[in-house]
């Protein structure tokens, strides 16, 4: 259904809000009360002229995190990318989180978007597509990318859900390795997932966090001492990325396939940190579930 001129999706208890036209982004989604009061599962868009930083949560395609220099080589070509956010040296995310979606269809519990690229700086043609299906126990998003050119092309996908946090907030979810970051985000040093990179059962609010794990569980648990618990699963994603910044408030859990800045490495290692090459045609999926326990 359509609410306030956005797609909205309800089932039991819990609503979700879409925005097409912003990144083919979540803007709400929300717990409601017996008595009407509204619980936000994600965090809360509160701009009266909202961008995509301001949504609950966008999608990542066709790739994920940065591009180091925005300039990588694949079978011969360099391709160079522009920075596409304001104070950010390195490209991130791809297009589809800057673009129009459309809608292709939406019902009381699923909707449909899709976002089609032309070839430009990002010399492949694309078409990705989003299906949400929200029951009375959470949302699920299937993300697709599929190679719409004559020729392979790189591919990565990922969510990007932001969520409310306090002191009290705990994650729980298991990493095998994480990577240390430069000034610029950017990993320079694989290490254990030890010390302040050990997620399991541990408060994850102003933690001066922005930094990729490999190895993950592909679940992770979010919770609030006598509040709700949220699992965000992924069995698509061997790969984590937790942004929590130092000022709380919010932090973001990032279910993704590949690594930050995988496209830098020599394609010989791309396998082995996540990046997929698409053949004419081919697509590739990552599913994203939010599963939502009672208040």
């Amino acid at each position: 259904m359509v609410s306030d001129g956005l797609p909205t999706l309800r089932a039991g208890s819990l609503e979700v809000q879409l925005n097409p036209s912003i990144g083919g982004s979540i803007q709400g989604m929300w717990q409601i009360g017996n008595d009407g009061s509204r619980h936000p599962i994600l965090r809360e868009c509160h701009s009266a002229e909202p961008s995509v930083l301001d949504m609950a949560s966008f999608p990542l395609v066709p790739f994920v995190n940065r591009i180091r220099g925005g300039r990588f080589t694949f079978r011969g070509r360099e391709v160079r990318l522009q920075p596409n956010m304001v104070g950010d040296v390195s490209p991130l995310h791809g297009q589809g989180w800057l673009g129009r979606w459309t809608l292709e269809s939406c019902g009381n519990q699923d909707a449909e978007l899709r976002f089609v690229h032309e070839p430009g700086e990002w010399p492949w043609r694309y078409d990705a597509l989003q299906v949400f299906a929200l029951d009375e126990s959470g949302l699920s998003v299937r993300l697709m990318c599929r190679n719409l050119s004559h020729e392979p092309m790189p591919c990565g996908l990922g969510q990007h859900p932001y969520f409310p946090c306090n002191e009290r907030t705990v994650i729980d979810t298991t990493v095998g390795c994480a990577w240390e970051i430069d000034e610029h985000v950017l990993p320079i040093a694989k290490v254990p997932a030890a010390g302040r990179f050990d997620l399991r059962n541990r408060k994850v609010c102003g933690q001066g966090l922005d930094h990729g794990f490999g190895a993950w569980s592909g679940s992770a648990s979010i919770s609030e001492s006598g509040r709700r618990e949220i699992v965000l699963s992924s069995p698509d994603a061997d790969f984590f990325q937790l942004y929590s910044p130092p000022e709380g408030g919010i932090f973001v859990a990032e279910p993704v396939t590949h690594a930050n800045a995988a496209l830098n490495a020599a394609e010989s290692e791309w396998a082995e940190l996540g990046v997929r090459v698409l053949g004419p045609g081919e697509e590739m999926a990552l599913t994203m579930e939010l599963r939502v326990g009672p208040v």
